[in-house]
């Protein structure tokens, strides 16, 4: 068996504690040579005024990896869609209201039969905590040990003044 790699899809604006204690949990649960954040270019929901570059994002990550994470990479792409993004991968990483957005027909065209065979085309599918967002209860998906005090945290809340929570 060749390395493990895995894929964590989402905007990281910012990147924050929690999204670094997620991708640590991942790494450590499932031995995992190689972890990428991937951000689309043109991210499906994410359209909030002030919207960091992509640079900006990939930069952090970056800075990141370089004081202790080497394993952690950034990686952007014009995929939009997540099981476009997780193809190739072994994990795909995601926290909780993520999980909840794979299942909206709306991000398919409207077809539950297009979602059907986007979502069984994921690899083995690794959720996150996320207060406010129910935990999947199908038992093809792994819920990391995430601690408490992480499942609040939100980008929108850095980019709102919550400073303690940025990476």
């Amino acid at each position: 068996m060749g390395p493990m790699r895995g894929v964590f899809p989402g905007s990281f604006d910012p990147l924050t504690v929690a999204h670094l204690a997620i991708a640590d949990a991942a790494v450590g649960r499932f031995a995992l040579d190689r972890l990428d954040l991937v951000m689309s270019r043109v991210p499906l929901v994410k359209e909030h005024p002030g919207h960091a570059p992509l640079e900006a994002r990939v930069a952090a990550i970056d800075a990141v990896a370089r004081e202790g994470r080497p394993w952690l990479h950034a990686v952007v792409t014009d995929d939009r869609l997540i099981a476009d993004m997780a193809a190739g991968y072994d994990v795909c990483v995601m926290g909780a209201d993520k999980w909840h957005q794979l299942w909206d027909p709306g991000f398919y065209g409207g077809s539950t039969a297009k979602r059907d065979a986007a979502v069984a085309r994921l690899p083995l599918l690794v959720v996150a905590p996320r207060d406010g967002s129910p935990l999947p209860e199908d038992a093809g998906v792994v819920v990391l040990d995430i601690a408490p005090e992480h499942r609040g945290v939100s980008s929108t809340a850095v980019r709102e003044g919550r400073d303690d929570w940025r990476a």
